[in-house]
């Protein structure tokens, strides 16, 4: 479906498959250009091997056994075979985290090693950044691996907007949800109703919380566990502040959620990604939902993208640069929605509430730990056999 909208959207040549079956001279040959014409190799390999989410239970090298982690070595067999000026690589900080860096180890020793295979010099920077630190209107981290061939370093752009204005005064102020989709409030494209065990629990929850707000440090009833469910879990949106990430998966529980206690239209989800609003999504909600919510945001892409063609055409980066996806302020943001009474279906759940133990300490995790001691037991039981 990506190549389909691609395809109705740019006049691109595409090549559509699994990228293991793509030879790299096939890319070479649909682009027109010989191994070292390319300007710019970029890439983004699945990112859930390495998200937090799948960092939360297991143990470092598992990522690297993910099937989907094997896109890092088709992007290192590409990068060798095309030899660019210079390369981007996408992804969640969990690639670069203490605790689960195999990702990033391995792609170190892979560019190091194309250095020695084709002679070149790639370096490579290291830059985690939150799209809200560039104008985005929604707080997304994103690591950017990021070389060129002939080793020249690569300096992460400069923030522009910022969320305390006290201490930095010279930038902007964060981009906000309202900015982002305030004008689309009446924008209803059908089938955005609430649906499931707790869709009702969403209107008493204020703009800007989620279900911590009922536990025992939040400011409603005790109905659950201090941190014993997903941060998204009936989080709402605030129009005062950038929305947060995106999911590409969501459950019927799982938000961002509109201020106005309902799903988030396509088009709404396209603006905090700073998807123009010319782009065509032709596919179900589903998928589209999976589409927009595995991009990078179009603004923050514009801007790494401007920088990296700076340095390759040697000419000075302008601060200030007027960026062509960039939101303007909206102003005249109303009050917040106001919370409605807790249903009473709900009411049967207050009490004393275990809170979560802290991480690694969890059913989840302790479940996984003792099966993996089973299944290693096992194996030295078979070999002593």
């Amino acid at each position: 479906m990506a190549c389909s909208v691609l395809r109705a959207n740019r006049k691109w040549p595409i090549l559509q498959g699994d990228i293991s079956t793509l030879s790299s001279r096939s890319i070479l040959t649909t682009a027109g250009i010989r191994a070292g014409e390319a300007d710019v190799l970029i890439g983004g390999p699945p990112c859930q091997p390495f998200s937090k989410a799948g960092n939360w239970n297991l143990d470092a090298d598992r990522h690297m056994l993910d099937p989907r982690a094997t896109t890092l070595s088709e992007y290192l067999r590409v990068l060798g075979d095309t030899r660019p000026n210079a390369f981007l690589l996408e992804n969640v900080p969990g690639l670069a985290q203490r605790q689960a860096n195999a990702g990033l180890k391995f792609i170190l020793s892979g560019i190091a090693a194309v250095n020695k295979r084709c002679g070149t010099n790639y370096g490579v920077s290291t830059h985690i950044v939150n799209a809200a630190d560039y104008g985005v209107p929604q707080s997304r981290e994103r690591l950017f691996l990021v070389g060129f061939r002939d080793g020249r370093p690569f300096v992460t752009p400069r923030p522009t907007h910022c969320a305390d204005q006290v201490s930095n005064s010279e930038l902007a102020p964060h981009t906000t949800a309202w900015d982002a989709i305030g004008d689309l409030d009446t924008d209803m494209d059908g089938g955005l109703e609430l649906s499931g065990k707790w869709c009702d629990l969403l209107p008493s929850i204020p703009e800007g919380q989620n279900y911590l707000w009922h536990t025992r440090k939040g400011g409603g009833a005790r109905l659950f566990g201090w941190r014993t469910r997903y941060w998204n879990f009936l989080l709402k949106l605030a129009k005062n502040k950038p929305s947060w990430t995106i999911p590409a998966q969501p459950g019927p529980a799982i938000g961002p959620f509109h201020w106005r206690n309902r799903r988030l239209s396509i088009r709404e989800l396209c603006r905090l990604q700073t998807i123009p609003d010319s782009l065509q999504v032709a596919c179900s909600r589903t998928t589209a939902q999976k589409l927009i919510g595995n991009a990078v945001p179009s603004l923050l892409a514009e801007v790494f993208a401007s920088a990296i063609r700076s340095e390759l055409l040697h000419s000075p980066r302008t601060r200030h640069r007027l960026l062509t996806l960039a939101v303007s302020p909206r102003g005249s943001m109303p009050r917040a929605t106001r919370v409605s009474v807790i249903p009473e279906k709900y009411l049967k759940l207050q009490g004393r509430h275990n809170d979560h133990p802290g991480a690694g300490l969890g059913r989840g995790a302790v479940r996984w730990r003792r099966n993996t001691k089973a299944a290693s037991a096992g194996q030295q039981n078979a070999s002593l056999v």
